[in-house]
């Protein structure tokens, strides 16, 4: 039975240090875990000592030879003095132990892999004959400020990535390369949808055709909670430090937050989230059980302070607008409530074909309000994930300070899990905003608060989606759904007639009438990702029709012009 992978990747981890230490004895080690598909290290290295990407044949090499010596990994332990005097020339090493000391640990644990001595919890293999020689590559080399503060040194990351046999790397690999070809940062230069300017970090510039996905996006998701009894809000992208303070934000996630001064000496956040905002709506006049579920929903811009080195594209962003929504409702709702919104949750994912799980977040160690209700709320989560028949995990600690939460993670094509809609149950704000309504027997009780995104950011979710779709976009979603392409410049008054008429049906639509070829105009379009495109030449013009491509099926043949509207506003209306 193979070793668990945690253990191989971590075991893989000193395997490098060994490796290159063994070149720059002077080295100081840094964190170094194993993390998805992989796992990295950081090094400090003696002033006017570099590694490069060059190097990582040659470490690769030293660790293959290392693995042929089936070393064995011997975990011990040691005291804090005893520690400190071992690492006395390691300052980032020194720095671990004594954060350990002051954080209660009793002892420290150590695993020797040959001469190698290090600080480290573990887990390890037994000795290096469980791991694949083959299954692990070297990946890149990144800057990691220490402790992940902008405040601290810039240290040296190495990544790895590595599997339990070289098959599992070659996937790895291959999947990557797909990936590569998918990125939708490359993807939304090349099709013209969004872009960013050093002025704005993690701030997108969205271009016409990527504006037209966002709001094709938004328009869907209006609709659809307008059938399920949503009332949409709008409200301030800019309140003062006391709305924080008392939805306890301020104390919890002001470190996220983009906050100014004023010549007043008036302090204000931009919005982080809209949940204080659905609360100052809720509390504007005296409320009655009659009225819940009361759904609020909104899709605001929101600002959160991401550290530049987490920006990603679309992935990881410091604006963004997320399909919100603040239900509030009595305790015995919340069962239903989560069903109508795990329906809403299939409808939408089903119009692309996404499949999905959810995660379940408890408690984390910054939490606010008490453990009874906290646990009250854990356990409702359980029974309706139970109930749902989807499959989900548990992730303990990582439910937001106010309430536990689900996750739903989306798999792509390519198989990756991405986290995307979240579903919050909230016993706690409700508490400090002094929420009330009137109930059926005349007293006055607290509601409960679901916070609920669908997509999630639409930022990040577009991102997804792009690569999802490496930019093929369905029908409804495509910024361009038909190109009209004239065979030459005499057929140009026709495809003006066509553009004409498409538009009149409200289909987005562009003539190709550029000088070039017919099969580079063709091409071209295709290159665009197109979902159909209208060939027409004199066949056409006295058919009165068109010639029908359309995206991955090719040649349709010819069509009246009146069947191909049909077929493309079926297409868009059924969101197929």
């Amino acid at each position: 039975m193979p070793e668990n992978i945690e253990n191989i990747r971590h075991s893989l981890s000193h395997l490098m240090s060994m490796a290159i230490m063994e070149k720059y004895p002077k080295a100081s080690l840094g964190m170094g875990p194993a993390i998805e598909n992989g796992f990295y290290q950081d090094y400090a290295f003696p002033k006017g000592k570099t590694i490069s990407e060059k190097d990582f044949e040659r470490i690769e090499k030293r660790m293959r030879e290392i693995i042929a010596q089936k070393i064995k990994f011997v975990e011990g332990s040691s005291t804090f003095a005893a520690a400190l005097k071992f690492y006395k020339h390691d300052p980032l090493k020194t720095e671990i132990i004594k954060d350990l000391k002051k954080s209660g640990e009793k002892k420290l644990s150590f695993y020797d892999s040959d001469w190698f001595h290090n600080l480290c919890k573990g887990p390890h293999v037994k000795d290096t004959s469980a791991i694949d020689p083959n299954s692990f590559k070297l990946t890149k080399i990144a800057g990691a400020y220490w402790k992940g503060s902008e405040k601290n040194k810039m240290l040296t990351r190495i990544y790895g990535v590595a599997f339990e046999t070289e098959k599992g790397l070659m996937d790895y690999l291959k999947m990557m390369e797909e990936a590569e070809k998918r990125d939708h940062r490359k993807l939304g230069q090349k099709l013209e949808l969004f872009m960013f300017h050093e002025t704005a970090p993690g701030m997108a510039y969205w271009l016409p055709k990527g504006l037209i996905i966002f709001n094709e996006l938004i328009n869907f998701w209006r609709e659809e909670h307008q059938k399920e009894g949503y009332f949409e809000i709008k409200s301030p992208l800019i309140n003062k430090k006391e709305l924080y303070q008392k939805s306890g934000h301020w104390d919890h996630y002001k470190e996220n937050m983009f906050i100014s001064e004023t010549e007043e000496g008036e302090i204000y956040g931009l919005k982080p989230m809209n949940c204080p905002n659905a609360m100052v709506v809720y509390e504007s006049r005296p409320r009655s059980y009659k009225e819940l579920p009361l759904r609020l929903s909104d899709s605001d811009t929101l600002h959160r302070f991401e550290k530049s080195g987490t920006l990603n594209g679309l992935l990881r962003v410091r604006e963004f607008s997320q399909d919100d929504a603040h239900i509030f409702i009595s305790e015995n709702q919340i069962a239903d409530e989560y069903a109508r919104i795990l329906a809403i949750t299939k409808k939408f994912y089903s119009i692309f074909n996404l499949e999905y799980s959810f995660r379940l977040g408890t408690r984390p160690k910054d939490f606010m309000g008490d453990v009874k209700s906290w646990n009250k709320a854990e356990s409702e989560l359980k029974n309706i994930l139970e109930k749902s028949g989807k499959k989900y995990t548990i992730e303990n600690g990582d439910g937001a300070f106010y309430g536990p939460k689900i996750d739903i993670l989306m798999k792509d094509s390519l198989g990756r899990d991405w986290q995307t809609g979240t579903i919050q149950l909230d016993f706690q704000i409700p508490k400090k905003f002094n929420l009330s309504y009137i109930d059926s027997d005349g007293k006055e009780k607290t509601p409960v608060v679901i916070h609920r995104v669908v997509y999630g950011s639409l930022e990040r979710f577009i991102g997804i989606l792009t690569e999802h779709l490496a930019g093929a976009f369905p029908v409804w979603l495509s910024p361009v759904q038909v190109a009209v392409i004239p065979i030459s410049e005499r057929h140009d008054e026709y495809a003006k007639k066509i553009e004409k008429e498409l538009k009149d049906k409200n289909i987005r639509v562009e003539i190709k009438n550029q000088n070039e070829t017919l099969g580079k105009k063709i091409r071209e379009a295709e290159m665009q990702k197109i979902p159909y495109l209208l060939i027409v030449g004199d066949k056409e013009i006295a058919a009165n029709a068109v010639a029908v491509r359309e995206r991955r099926k090719g040649d349709l043949g010819q069509m009246p012009i009146n069947n191909f509207v049909d077929k493309i506003k079926n297409k868009i209306i059924s969101k197929s």
